[in-house]
């Protein structure tokens, strides 16, 4: 397996995988997540593809298909009134493809993302996880992330 940042070339199969992601949060809040519905267009996703500040990390495997992606952004807050100029990588997506997990592919990727993180500079790294996704909650245990803020809500 090769991990490496993703290129134009992998967006049919990285639109698999968001489809997957989809589903999963469609499953679980069907009020809020749309049916069969992906979270970028081909436009977002080439554009985030060639942003040196959005890395979209790929696993492949020996015939270079993607079996798991990383979607990254940095983030920095400088001049901010109250938070400090630290420098965030942000994973906005992480996923392995249903059929593969349980393989460590993801803990791959996510140790890969945290050395680029690492290499980059960053102080911390940081994700949202739904609450309705509880094996994604206990991977991210796993690899040592704890909560830095919780987000509620009220239904009306």
């Amino acid at each position: 397996m090769e991990i490496r940042k993703a290129k134009e070339q992998d967006m049919e199969q990285i639109n698999k995988l968001l489809l997957q992601v989809c589903l999963v949060h469609h499953n679980g809040r069907p009020d809020l997540f749309k049916y069969g519905a992906k979270k970028y267009t081909n436009d977002q996703l080439k554009a985030i593809i060639n942003d040196p500040l959005r890395p979209i990390f790929v696993a492949t495997d020996e015939h270079d298909v993607v079996l798991g992606y990383a979607f990254c952004i940095f983030q920095q807050h400088i001049g901010d009134n109250i938070l400090t100029d630290i420098k965030t990588l942000y994973i906005d997506d992480l996923c392995v493809d249903e059929s593969l997990r349980g393989q460590h592919i993801g803990r791959q990727l996510y140790d890969a993302v945290v050395a680029f993180a690492k290499e980059n500079g960053c102080y911390n790294l940081t994700l949202n996880v739904w609450s309705l996704n509880e094996p994604a909650i206990k991977f991210y245990e796993s690899c040592g992330l704890k909560p830095q803020k919780i987000g509620m809500e009220l239904i009306l």
